[in-house]
């Protein structure tokens, strides 16, 4: 049987400093810092750890002056493309594209009318950065509300559509689009029918996902669904944690897909009453100590006589435990038996030997 390829949609080329997105490029990875923007040192730190974790882009929120006075060091020191989060005031976009940002985000619904937005436009043209045109469920046009009653997917796409013609209307075409609500399903088919109609690139996500485990599961489901259909070009996955967490669930996501491969993959049981081993201590050490290992590998931990040696021989480095001991896999070849005590050491110790070679 052939494993499934996923055919992406075709989309236009844009890029965020050199990173290009759309037209077959690989899927992007984005996040966003929680830190305060005026603190440069915390800033530039999270960052530097986003893009430790795989992270391509960072976007940063710029809600007043002091935070656009900090975004030139931030860009500056930043070792990914940094975006500018603009709300409300149009003048800080302006002034964070004069300060060389990669590219600025923006939600044209609040962003104070057509002529601001048209600033706004001139000035990313002038520079040769994109915007992004990023329509919330949240913050729609009362326009498109009373219109529609709710925000539907159809409002939103209609939201995005009327800007986009906007921008085009003006000679501009270096932009994404994003269509997030915090509903799956809505979500879903905003993109949806606004890839059917554009070629835009277009930014996916769930916004306002929730905590972790709930969080992952939504964007899971809304990032996954629309990149089976082939339908994103770069992707955020947004957890009421740290965005370490993001880039981390994000790939994930993409690795499930076949998409882009990052870092190990972790293959290990539930448990059950089978297990004669202490098998989560020893997953939870093994994810946390092979965590900045960045080769595509797949590593399983398992504690089950039924599905553990094969899975185990299937894994790239495994092992099987049981009783108080376990076996060691290494490219579906039985190497060694280990004691429970030593299965986690030896293990990543073989995996960190396969990554540097």
């Amino acid at each position: 049987m052939k494993t499934e390829t996923i055919k992406r949609k075709k989309s236009r080329r844009i890029y965020i400093g050199e990173v290009p997105i759309g037209d077959g490029a690989p899927i992007v990875v984005q996040s966003m810092t929680n830190t305060l923007t005026g603190d440069v040192g915390a800033t530039l730190d999270q960052i530097r750890c986003l893009a430790q974790a795989g992270c391509d882009v960072a976007r940063v929120a710029v809600p007043d002056d002091e935070a656009a006075r900090a975004f030139v060091e931030i860009r500056e020191q930043s070792p990914i493309p940094v975006i500018a989060d603009i709300h409300f005031d149009y003048r800080l976009a302006i002034k964070t594209i004069h300060a060389g940002a990669h590219g600025v985000r923006i939600n044209p619904g609040n962003i104070g009318g057509t002529d601001r937005f048209a600033a706004v436009i001139e000035a990313a043209k002038e520079a040769g950065i994109c915007i992004r045109v990023g329509v919330n469920a949240g913050s729609l046009e009362k326009s498109l509300l009373e219109t529609f009653g709710s925000p539907t997917p159809e409002a939103m796409v209609q939201s995005a559509l009327t800007y986009t013609a906007f921008m085009e209307n003006r000679g501009f075409h270096n932009y994404k689009v994003s269509l997030k609500s915090s509903d799956v399903l809505a979500t879903v088919a905003a993109y949806r029918e606004f890839s059917r109609v554009s070629d835009a690139p277009l930014h996916v996500g769930v916004t306002e996902a929730g905590p972790l485990v709930q969080g992952t599961v939504k964007s899971a489901l809304g990032i996954g669904l629309l990149l089976y259909e082939g339908i994103g070009d770069t992707i955020r996955v947004s957890l009421s944690t740290s965005p370490v967490q993001e880039v981390r669930a994000a790939y994930a996501i993409l690795r499930t897909l076949r998409l882009r491969e990052r870092g190990v993959e972790i293959i290990s049981c539930p448990t059950c009453g089978r297990c004669g081993i202490d098998l989560f201590s020893a997953v939870e050490r093994v994810e946390e100590m092979l965590s900045t290992i960045t080769s595509p590998l797949k590593v399983a931990v398992m504690g089950c006589v039924v599905n553990g040696p094969g899975e185990a021989r299937e894994a790239d480095v495994g092992v099987a435990g049981g009783q108080g001991q376990g076996v060691l896999f290494k490219k579906g070849k039985l190497v060694r038996k280990l004691r429970e005590e030593e299965i986690v050491e030896v293990l990543v110790a073989e995996v960190r030997n396969m990554a540097s070679s």
